[in-house]
């Protein structure tokens, strides 16, 4: 069973196509990941699936649903199953880390006692609990990221997006970074992880699928990984 499917999807801007009939399948309960030099269309690729961008040409279909078809309120509803970890971490300054984490539940209308419990057995799961009332700029680069993670997987996405994740961070924290990520799909969570750290992509023996000029030219499984 597929949780995202991409069917002959192109994305153009002015005379630029950012990608080109990109067709791919994403099963429930898998890691893998996009790569590509600068540019490659790995950006782009995400945004169609958060519904920050239409595809041109194509359908992304997301749970049996063509996003094509989410307009006004259910965009929100959609986003609500997919979580989005940012390079740049875009944590709210003036709030403590468990703000930060409660804000999508706090969206979703949940309980003040549901979203204390589920911040706190969130921020437990990626080693930040101690935590929990500091301030964004009281904490180090890896463990803003491990905020924004919680904050992305708080809601139980049915599927996780991060866009470099590890672009800042020194290898061993990239390393902590990718175990997280690694056991999200025993937890119900789907994980699609755009990078171009192709080390750190090898390390992690998964499925890998690589643009090149917003083109797919590979789809490469774990087994056919080089050493």
């Amino acid at each position: 069973m597929s949780v995202l499917r991409f069917d002959h999807v192109s994305k153009r801007y002015g005379g630029h196509e950012a990608l080109s009939e990109v067709s791919f399948e994403v099963a429930a309960g898998e890691m893998l990941f996009v790569t590509g030099h600068s540019g490659a269309g790995k950006s782009t690729l995400l945004k169609l699936i958060h519904l920050s961008e239409r595809p041109s040409r194509g359908a992304v279909v997301f749970d049996d649903r063509n996003l094509l078809k989410v307009r006004g309120r259910r965009i929100a509803l959609h986003r609500r199953k997919v979580g989005v970890v940012f390079q740049d971490h875009r944590l709210l300054a003036d709030r403590s880390v468990a703000d930060n984490v409660a804000l999508p539940l706090i969206l979703q209308g949940l309980r003040r006692a549901e979203i204390r419990k589920r911040v706190r057995v969130t921020l437990d799961k990626v080693g930040l609990l101690a935590r929990i009332d500091a301030l964004p700029a009281q904490l180090s680069a890896g463990e803003q990221q491990r905020v924004g993670i919680a904050r992305a997987i708080v809601g139980q996405p049915a599927l996780l997006v991060a866009d470099e994740p590890t672009g800042n961070l020194d290898p061993t924290l990239s390393a902590e970074i990718m175990a997280l990520f690694e056991a999200l799909p025993e937890l119900g969570t789907s994980v699609l992880v755009a990078s171009h750290d192709l080390a750190l992509v090898k390390r992690m023996r998964k499925r890998v699928m690589v643009l090149n000029g917003g083109r797919l030219v590979d789809d490469i499984r774990p087994e056919d990984l080089a050493e």
